[in-house]
Protein backbone atom coordinates (compact mmCIF):
# COMPACT_ATOMS: atom_id res chain seq x y z
CA UNK A 1 0.00 0.00 0.00
CA UNK A 2 1.33 3.85 -0.87
CA UNK A 3 0.72 6.20 1.02
CA UNK A 4 0.90 9.51 -0.66
CA UNK A 5 2.03 12.56 1.17
CA UNK A 6 4.73 14.96 3.02
CA UNK A 7 6.33 14.37 5.89
CA UNK A 8 5.23 17.47 7.44
CA UNK A 9 1.64 16.87 6.65
CA UNK A 10 -0.65 17.14 9.29
CA UNK A 11 -3.04 14.27 7.78
CA UNK A 12 -0.56 12.30 6.87
CA UNK A 13 0.91 12.25 10.29
CA UNK A 14 -2.38 11.26 12.02
CA UNK A 15 -3.03 8.24 9.52
CA UNK A 16 0.53 6.93 9.48
CA UNK A 17 0.54 6.80 13.64
CA UNK A 18 -2.79 4.65 12.93
CA UNK A 19 -0.96 2.37 10.44
CA UNK A 20 1.81 1.74 12.33
CA UNK A 21 -0.13 1.08 15.55
CA UNK A 22 -2.30 -1.52 13.37
CA UNK A 23 1.05 -3.06 11.97
CA UNK A 24 -0.76 -2.34 8.01
CA UNK A 25 2.39 -2.51 6.09
CA UNK A 26 2.54 0.85 3.68
CA UNK A 27 5.08 3.07 1.80
CA UNK A 28 5.32 6.71 2.84
CA UNK A 29 5.45 8.53 -0.21
CA UNK A 30 5.61 12.39 -1.53
CA UNK A 31 2.40 13.60 -2.87
CA UNK A 32 2.96 13.27 -7.10
CA UNK A 33 2.10 16.74 -8.28
CA UNK A 34 3.22 15.76 -11.85
CA UNK A 35 0.61 13.62 -11.79
CA UNK A 36 -2.02 15.84 -10.29
CA UNK A 37 -4.73 15.16 -13.33
CA UNK A 38 -4.74 11.09 -12.81
CA UNK A 39 -4.83 11.95 -8.60
CA UNK A 40 -8.30 14.43 -9.41
CA UNK A 41 -9.58 11.68 -11.65
CA UNK A 42 -8.99 8.81 -8.67
CA UNK A 43 -9.81 10.81 -5.74
CA UNK A 44 -11.25 14.19 -6.13
CA UNK A 45 -9.16 16.59 -4.84
CA UNK A 46 -5.09 16.50 -4.26
CA UNK A 47 -5.03 16.65 -0.74
CA UNK A 48 -2.73 14.99 1.85
CA UNK A 49 -2.56 11.89 2.35
CA UNK A 50 -3.80 9.86 -0.64
CA UNK A 51 -3.52 5.70 -0.78
CA UNK A 52 -3.25 3.59 -3.17
CA UNK A 53 -3.91 0.21 -2.02
CA UNK A 54 -3.05 -2.03 -5.01
CA UNK A 55 -5.46 0.17 -7.22
CA UNK A 56 -8.22 0.93 -4.45
CA UNK A 57 -7.70 4.50 -4.24
CA UNK A 58 -8.80 6.22 -0.61
CA UNK A 59 -8.23 10.02 0.64
CA UNK A 60 -9.92 11.50 4.27
CA UNK A 61 -8.40 10.03 6.92
CA UNK A 62 -11.05 9.65 8.88
CA UNK A 63 -13.40 7.48 6.49
CA UNK A 64 -10.26 5.39 5.78
CA UNK A 65 -9.70 4.83 9.28
CA UNK A 66 -13.56 3.82 10.00
CA UNK A 67 -12.50 1.60 6.56
CA UNK A 68 -9.78 -0.32 8.10
CA UNK A 69 -11.53 -0.55 11.56
CA UNK A 70 -13.94 -2.26 9.74
CA UNK A 71 -12.25 -4.92 7.49
CA UNK A 72 -10.63 -7.29 10.01
CA UNK A 73 -10.53 -7.85 13.14
CA UNK A 74 -8.12 -5.23 15.42
CA UNK A 75 -7.54 -3.56 18.59
CA UNK A 76 -10.23 -1.25 17.64
CA UNK A 77 -9.65 2.54 18.30
CA UNK A 78 -13.27 3.45 18.87
CA UNK A 79 -14.29 3.06 22.32
CA UNK A 80 -17.19 0.11 22.90
CA UNK A 81 -19.21 2.82 25.49
CA UNK A 82 -21.10 5.20 22.73
CA UNK A 83 -21.22 8.11 24.50
CA UNK A 84 -17.37 7.98 24.94
CA UNK A 85 -17.23 7.11 21.16
CA UNK A 86 -19.38 10.01 20.69
CA UNK A 87 -17.10 11.84 22.46
CA UNK A 88 -13.97 10.81 20.97
CA UNK A 89 -15.35 11.14 17.71
CA UNK A 90 -16.25 15.21 18.25
CA UNK A 91 -12.77 15.77 19.99
CA UNK A 92 -11.52 13.82 16.65
CA UNK A 93 -13.18 16.62 14.72
CA UNK A 94 -12.13 19.43 16.81
CA UNK A 95 -8.53 18.26 16.16
CA UNK A 96 -8.93 17.74 12.30
CA UNK A 97 -10.81 21.29 11.65
CA UNK A 98 -10.00 23.77 14.61
CA UNK A 99 -6.33 23.03 15.62
CA UNK A 100 -5.60 23.29 11.93
CA UNK A 101 -5.98 26.81 12.04
CA UNK A 102 -3.19 27.39 14.70
CA UNK A 103 -0.71 24.70 12.88
CA UNK A 104 -1.15 26.91 9.97
CA UNK A 105 -0.26 29.88 11.93
CA UNK A 106 2.60 28.69 13.42
CA UNK A 107 4.06 27.02 10.44
CA UNK A 108 3.64 29.82 8.20
CA UNK A 109 3.95 33.28 10.50
CA UNK A 110 7.33 32.85 12.48
CA UNK A 111 10.35 32.94 10.17
CA UNK A 112 12.13 29.90 11.15
CA UNK A 113 9.03 27.79 10.94
CA UNK A 114 7.92 29.48 7.02
CA UNK A 115 11.66 28.31 6.38
CA UNK A 116 11.36 25.03 7.33
CA UNK A 117 8.60 24.58 6.04
CA UNK A 118 9.24 26.17 2.57
CA UNK A 119 12.41 24.28 2.09
CA UNK A 120 11.11 20.55 2.92
CA UNK A 121 7.80 21.28 0.67
CA UNK A 122 9.54 22.93 -1.77
CA UNK A 123 12.18 20.16 -1.94
CA UNK A 124 9.83 17.15 -1.76
CA UNK A 125 6.61 18.20 -3.99
CA UNK A 126 8.07 20.89 -6.88
CA UNK A 127 11.00 19.12 -8.19
CA UNK A 128 8.40 18.50 -11.82
CA UNK A 129 8.09 22.45 -12.06
CA UNK A 130 10.76 23.85 -14.50
CA UNK A 131 11.88 27.11 -12.04
CA UNK A 132 14.92 27.79 -9.83
CA UNK A 133 14.22 26.34 -6.50
CA UNK A 134 13.75 30.20 -4.66
CA UNK A 135 11.01 30.63 -6.93
CA UNK A 136 9.07 27.47 -6.45
CA UNK A 137 9.99 27.83 -2.55
CA UNK A 138 8.19 31.61 -2.98
CA UNK A 139 5.90 30.11 -4.86
CA UNK A 140 4.75 27.29 -1.89
CA UNK A 141 4.94 30.28 1.19
CA UNK A 142 2.87 32.28 -0.85
CA UNK A 143 0.11 29.78 -1.47
CA UNK A 144 -0.06 28.07 2.03
CA UNK A 145 0.06 31.62 3.65
CA UNK A 146 -2.74 33.14 1.38
CA UNK A 147 -5.21 29.71 2.06
CA UNK A 148 -4.60 27.97 5.23
CA UNK A 149 -3.79 31.71 6.95
CA UNK A 150 -5.55 34.66 5.59
CA UNK A 151 -8.11 32.63 4.05
CA UNK A 152 -9.01 31.48 7.14
CA UNK A 153 -9.25 34.31 8.93
CA UNK A 154 -5.90 34.62 10.75
CA UNK A 155 -4.75 38.18 10.74
CA UNK A 156 -2.97 40.78 13.30
CA UNK A 157 -5.65 41.04 15.49
CA UNK A 158 -7.04 37.48 15.58
CA UNK A 159 -3.08 36.42 16.44
CA UNK A 160 -3.13 36.46 20.52
CA UNK A 161 -6.28 34.17 20.01
CA UNK A 162 -4.87 31.54 17.49
CA UNK A 163 -1.85 31.37 20.35
CA UNK A 164 -3.90 30.84 23.42
CA UNK A 165 -6.13 28.52 21.96
CA UNK A 166 -2.92 26.35 20.93
CA UNK A 167 -1.83 26.78 25.27
CA UNK A 168 -5.65 25.74 26.14
CA UNK A 169 -5.50 22.50 23.90
CA UNK A 170 -2.19 21.94 25.04
CA UNK A 171 -3.14 22.53 29.10
CA UNK A 172 -6.57 20.46 28.17
CA UNK A 173 -4.67 17.19 26.68
CA UNK A 174 -2.34 18.06 30.05
CA UNK A 175 -5.14 17.10 32.26
CA UNK A 176 -6.20 14.19 31.08
CA UNK A 177 -2.47 12.80 30.20
CA UNK A 178 -1.87 13.49 33.71
CA UNK A 179 -4.23 9.87 35.00
CA UNK A 180 -3.43 8.10 31.97
CA UNK A 181 -0.76 7.31 28.97
CA UNK A 182 -3.68 8.18 26.35
CA UNK A 183 -7.11 10.06 26.20
CA UNK A 184 -9.53 7.63 27.34
CA UNK A 185 -7.62 4.82 28.46
CA UNK A 186 -4.20 2.26 28.31
CA UNK A 187 -4.92 2.33 24.37
CA UNK A 188 -5.05 5.20 22.00
CA UNK A 189 -8.47 5.92 20.88
CA UNK A 190 -9.96 7.59 17.65
CA UNK A 191 -9.45 10.98 19.52
CA UNK A 192 -6.12 10.63 20.17
CA UNK A 193 -5.39 9.54 16.72
CA UNK A 194 -7.03 12.44 15.57
CA UNK A 195 -4.95 14.98 17.82
CA UNK A 196 -1.73 13.72 16.44
CA UNK A 197 -2.67 15.46 13.49
CA UNK A 198 -1.85 18.84 14.38
CA UNK A 199 0.21 17.86 17.94
CA UNK A 200 2.84 15.67 15.63
CA UNK A 201 4.13 17.18 12.54
CA UNK A 202 3.15 20.63 13.06
CA UNK A 203 3.06 21.53 16.98
CA UNK A 204 5.85 18.41 17.68
CA UNK A 205 7.68 19.18 14.74
CA UNK A 206 7.56 22.67 13.59
CA UNK A 207 10.66 25.13 15.80
CA UNK A 208 8.57 27.53 17.42
CA UNK A 209 5.00 25.88 18.53
CA UNK A 210 7.53 22.73 19.66
CA UNK A 211 9.40 24.72 22.45
CA UNK A 212 6.21 25.76 23.45
CA UNK A 213 5.18 22.18 24.04
CA UNK A 214 8.15 21.13 25.42
CA UNK A 215 8.73 23.66 27.90
CA UNK A 216 4.77 24.14 28.46
CA UNK A 217 3.73 20.80 28.55
CA UNK A 218 5.94 18.01 28.40
CA UNK A 219 3.29 15.50 28.92
CA UNK A 220 1.78 16.18 25.29
CA UNK A 221 5.67 16.27 24.38
CA UNK A 222 5.63 12.91 25.82
CA UNK A 223 2.10 11.30 24.56
CA UNK A 224 3.49 12.67 20.71
CA UNK A 225 6.48 10.18 21.05
CA UNK A 226 3.88 7.03 23.02
CA UNK A 227 1.31 7.60 20.04
CA UNK A 228 4.62 7.14 17.47
CA UNK A 229 5.55 4.28 18.75
CA UNK A 230 2.49 2.62 20.12
CA UNK A 231 2.10 -1.13 19.14
CA UNK A 232 -1.32 -3.49 19.01
CA UNK A 233 -0.42 -5.97 21.70
CA UNK A 234 -3.64 -6.79 22.76
CA UNK A 235 -7.71 -5.88 24.01
CA UNK A 236 -8.16 -2.28 24.08
CA UNK A 237 -8.19 -0.78 27.54
CA UNK A 238 -10.89 1.78 27.25
CA UNK A 239 -12.28 4.07 30.41
CA UNK A 240 -16.26 3.06 30.51
CA UNK A 241 -17.44 6.34 30.33
CA UNK A 242 -16.02 10.34 29.57
CA UNK A 243 -14.11 11.41 32.57
CA UNK A 244 -14.26 14.29 34.46
CA UNK A 245 -10.89 15.68 33.61
CA UNK A 246 -12.26 15.80 29.89
CA UNK A 247 -14.09 18.92 30.93
CA UNK A 248 -11.61 21.04 29.96
CA UNK A 249 -11.15 19.88 26.78
CA UNK A 250 -14.54 19.23 25.94
CA UNK A 251 -15.17 23.22 26.96
CA UNK A 252 -12.85 24.31 24.76
CA UNK A 253 -14.15 22.46 21.96
CA UNK A 254 -17.56 23.71 22.56
CA UNK A 255 -16.30 27.19 22.52
CA UNK A 256 -14.26 27.28 19.37
CA UNK A 257 -14.70 24.50 16.82
CA UNK A 258 -18.64 24.00 17.20
CA UNK A 259 -18.81 28.37 16.87
CA UNK A 260 -16.66 27.75 13.67
CA UNK A 261 -19.18 24.62 12.07
CA UNK A 262 -22.31 26.91 13.40
CA UNK A 263 -21.43 29.86 11.63
CA UNK A 264 -20.12 28.01 8.65
CA UNK A 265 -23.17 26.14 8.31
CA UNK A 266 -25.53 29.48 8.14
CA UNK A 267 -23.13 31.09 5.52
CA UNK A 268 -23.30 27.94 3.45
CA UNK A 269 -27.05 27.91 3.78
CA UNK A 270 -27.44 31.64 3.00
CA UNK A 271 -25.01 31.07 -0.19
CA UNK A 272 -22.30 33.51 1.41
CA UNK A 273 -18.53 32.85 0.29
CA UNK A 274 -17.03 34.38 3.27
CA UNK A 275 -18.10 34.42 6.96
CA UNK A 276 -17.22 36.00 10.16
CA UNK A 277 -17.39 34.98 13.91
CA UNK A 278 -16.95 35.86 17.31
CA UNK A 279 -15.36 33.23 19.08
CA UNK A 280 -14.14 33.20 22.53
CA UNK A 281 -14.52 37.21 22.19
CA UNK A 282 -12.10 37.05 19.22
CA UNK A 283 -13.35 38.62 16.09
CA UNK A 284 -12.62 36.33 13.16
CA UNK A 285 -13.57 38.34 9.72
CA UNK A 286 -13.54 37.28 6.00
CA UNK A 287 -13.13 33.18 6.36
CA UNK A 288 -13.69 31.05 3.24
CA UNK A 289 -17.05 29.05 3.78
CA UNK A 290 -16.24 25.52 3.43
CA UNK A 291 -18.60 22.83 1.81
CA UNK A 292 -16.86 20.00 3.79
CA UNK A 293 -17.21 21.39 7.07
CA UNK A 294 -21.01 21.50 6.49
CA UNK A 295 -20.63 17.96 6.23
CA UNK A 296 -18.22 17.63 9.39
CA UNK A 297 -21.26 18.93 11.56
CA UNK A 298 -23.73 16.49 9.38
CA UNK A 299 -21.91 13.69 10.13
CA UNK A 300 -21.97 14.58 13.83
CA UNK A 301 -25.08 15.63 14.47
CA UNK A 302 -25.59 11.59 12.20
CA UNK A 303 -23.35 10.13 15.18
CA UNK A 304 -25.35 12.11 17.62
CA UNK A 305 -28.41 10.76 16.61
CA UNK A 306 -27.52 7.11 16.55
CA UNK A 307 -27.51 7.24 20.48
CA UNK A 308 -30.25 6.04 23.08
CA UNK A 309 -32.40 8.42 24.23
CA UNK A 310 -30.42 7.42 27.58
CA UNK A 311 -27.16 7.91 26.30
CA UNK A 312 -28.22 11.14 24.43
CA UNK A 313 -29.24 12.58 27.75
CA UNK A 314 -25.62 11.26 29.62
CA UNK A 315 -23.56 13.38 26.24
CA UNK A 316 -25.26 16.40 26.93
CA UNK A 317 -24.65 16.38 30.55
CA UNK A 318 -20.65 16.46 29.45
CA UNK A 319 -21.56 19.02 27.21
CA UNK A 320 -23.63 21.67 29.15
CA UNK A 321 -22.28 25.06 27.10
CA UNK A 322 -24.76 26.69 24.82
CA UNK A 323 -22.61 25.89 21.55
CA UNK A 324 -23.52 22.35 22.07
CA UNK A 325 -26.91 22.85 20.82
CA UNK A 326 -25.62 22.65 17.35
CA UNK A 327 -24.72 19.15 17.52
CA UNK A 328 -28.53 18.00 18.36
CA UNK A 329 -31.22 21.21 17.29
CA UNK A 330 -31.87 21.46 13.69
CA UNK A 331 -30.89 24.75 13.29
CA UNK A 332 -29.22 25.79 11.57
CA UNK A 333 -30.69 23.34 8.62
CA UNK A 334 -27.48 21.38 6.98
CA UNK A 335 -27.74 20.36 3.35
CA UNK A 336 -24.21 19.90 2.08
CA UNK A 337 -24.93 17.59 -0.38
CA UNK A 338 -21.67 15.59 -0.46
CA UNK A 339 -21.15 11.62 0.46
CA UNK A 340 -25.22 11.45 0.40
CA UNK A 341 -24.05 7.72 -0.60
CA UNK A 342 -21.16 7.52 1.81
CA UNK A 343 -18.77 6.55 -0.52
CA UNK A 344 -16.00 7.98 1.34
CA UNK A 345 -13.05 7.04 1.65
CA UNK A 346 -13.36 5.74 -2.28
CA UNK A 347 -14.48 7.82 -4.81
CA UNK A 348 -14.50 11.46 -5.07
CA UNK A 349 -13.51 13.96 -2.30
CA UNK A 350 -13.49 17.76 -2.10
CA UNK A 351 -11.03 20.04 -0.81
CA UNK A 352 -11.77 21.85 2.17
CA UNK A 353 -12.42 24.94 0.36
CA UNK A 354 -14.38 24.09 -2.25
CA UNK A 355 -17.62 24.89 -2.96
CA UNK A 356 -18.39 27.38 -0.12
CA UNK A 357 -21.49 28.36 -2.21
CA UNK A 358 -24.39 25.96 -2.31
Amino acid sequence: MKVYGSRISYYTGKLEAYLRYQHIAYTALPTPYADEEKLKEKVGAVQMPIVDDHGTWMSDTTPIIEYFESQQPRRSVIPGDPVTAFIAFLIEDYADEWLWRPAMYYRWWYADDRSLASSTLTDELTGHIPAPRWIRRRMITRRQVKHYVHRDGIRGATRDHVEQTYLNALNALTAMLKQRPFLFGQAPSIADFGLMGPMFRHFGQDPTPQEIMRNHAPLVYEWVARMWLAKDQGPPEFVSSPPEDSSLLLREVCETHLVQLAENAAAFSAGKARFAMTVQGCDYQNIATSRYRVWCLEELRRRFALLTDEQKIAARKLLPHAQAEVLWDEQPSLSSGFNQSRHLPFGKGINVFEGGVP
